[in-house]
């Protein structure tokens, strides 16, 4: 038997996070696996810190193409590594802006996704829903070849109003319209499986919380960040949980713990 603990964390800019307080978690929390979306960074401003994890880490980066902007990360412990990784698609919308890496296991496909944000305008919007449209495209097609998908990251988007505080307040905002709501509906109906509720019906748990009006403190936050697992490995789940206690974004941790 093999037990891989997963994370995901949207760490809103890594640089910041390794501020306050990256290595530190990295050290306490031991993932087998970390996903990390929005770094922020390019190649040559990776930060120096991170030499003290190359003792027992290995690191895949997706910069994006905009200084400055989304770009995702995996970290990967010594003897969890991939089979192979990927950046780069046949489509070209998820091959842009450094949001996806695909990581290549023998029991499993990971993917650490960072979804895009629609509320900058209709056109990102757009850009977010045509998005969505092609990863689930291609989550379809790999699945149509026997393989097991887990789809991490920041989905960008919460399903029901359980998962925000305020749903009648920001029913027309995007994050909770009723077409991206209607997305994940159909992401579920293809046969992908909400882990975090799949074990936990409670409410008011949430992975983001803006940094205005003490909202973290008053816990007035959203559930956007999610582990997805194709149907065919809800077996081997154990757990999937939110490390709400963990500070250094507006974010925090997620965890898969999924054993074969």
């Amino acid at each position: 038997m093999k037990r891989y603990l997963l994370f995901s964390w949207n760490v809103n800019g890594l640089r910041a996070a390794i501020r306050n307080g990256f290595i530190d978690f990295m050290n306490e929390y031991k993932p087998d696996v970390l996903g990390i979306q929005e770094i922020k960074l390019q190649e040559n401003q990776i930060p120096g810190e991170l030499i003290l994890l190359e003792k027992d880490y290995s690191t895949i980066w997706n910069f994006a193409e905009r200084k400055g902007y989304s770009g995702t990360a995996v970290f990967v412990k010594k003897g969890f590594e991939p089979i192979s990784s990927k950046k780069k698609f046949e489509s070209e919308i998820l091959s842009k802006e450094g949001r996806v890496i695909e990581l290549e296991y023998r029991e499993f496909t990971f993917f650490n996704i960072y979804f895009p944000n629609g509320q900058m305008s209709e056109e990102r919007l757009k850009y977010k829903l045509d998005f969505y449209d092609a990863a689930l495209e291609y989550f379809d097609f790999l699945r149509s070849k026997g393989k097991k998908l887990i789809i991490t990251g920041d989905y960008n988007t919460a399903h029901k109003e359980i998962d925000l505080a305020n749903p009648k307040a920001n029913e027309n905002r995007s994050g909770f319209l009723p077409i991206e709501r209607e997305w994940i509906d159909k992401f579920i109906s293809h046969g992908y499986i909400d882990t975090f509720r799949y074990f936990h019906k409670e409410p008011e748990q949430y992975t983001w919380w803006t940094y205005r009006f003490k909202a973290r403190e008053k816990n007035i936050g959203w559930r956007i960040d999610y582990f997805f697992v194709s149907e065919d490995l809800i077996d081997n789940v154990k757990d999937s949980y939110i490390l709400s206690d963990v500070y250094g974004s507006d974010h925090c941790p997620i965890v898969l713990d999924i054993e074969f």
